[in-house]
C-alpha cells in the first residue's frame, strides 16, 4: 500500500565517554552533601557529646521533654540527678539532656 520500508541508520559510537566522565556528576553531589550535610551533623554530635559528658554540679541543662532543670549530683556516666522544682529531684539518663544552658565554673584549687 502506501507504507515505505523504514531502515534504520547504523548506531554509531558512545562519543568517547568513558566511566569517570559519566559518574563525575553523581561523585560531584555525594561530595556536596559531605560537605554541607554529613559533616556538620557529625560535628554537632561530637560537640553535644562533650557537652553532656562533662556535666557538673549547678549546670542548668533542658531536657529532651523541654523541662528546665538544675544538676544536683552527677551519679555515674550514665546518670545524672536534676532538681526540676523546689524540693523535686529527677533522676535523668544523660542522652536525654539535649542542651546546657549554663555552666558552673570549677573550684579553685587554693
Amino acid at each position: 500500500m502506501f507504507a515505505t520500508p523504514a531502515y534504520a541508520q547504523a548506531a554509531g559510537e558512545a562519543g568517547g565517554t568513558s566511566f569517570i566522565t559519566s559518574m563525575f556528576p553523581l561523585i560531584l553531589i555525594f561530595v556536596i552533601f559531605y560537605f554541607l550535610l554529613i559533616r556538620p551533623q557529625q560535628k554537632r554530635s561530637k560537640e553535644h557529646k562533650l557537652t553532656v559528658a562533662n556535666l557538673r554540679r549547678g549546670d542548668q541543662v533542658v531536657t529532651a521533654g523541654g523541662i528546665l532543670a538544675k544538676v544536683t549530683k552527677v551519679i555515674d556516666d550514665d546518670e545524672v540527678e536534676v532538681e526540676i522544682s523546689q524540693g523535686v529531684k529527677v533522676k535523668l539518663i544523660r542522652s536525654t539532656i539535649t542542651g546546657v544552658l549554663s555552666k558552673t565554673e570549677p573550684a579553685n584549687d587554693n
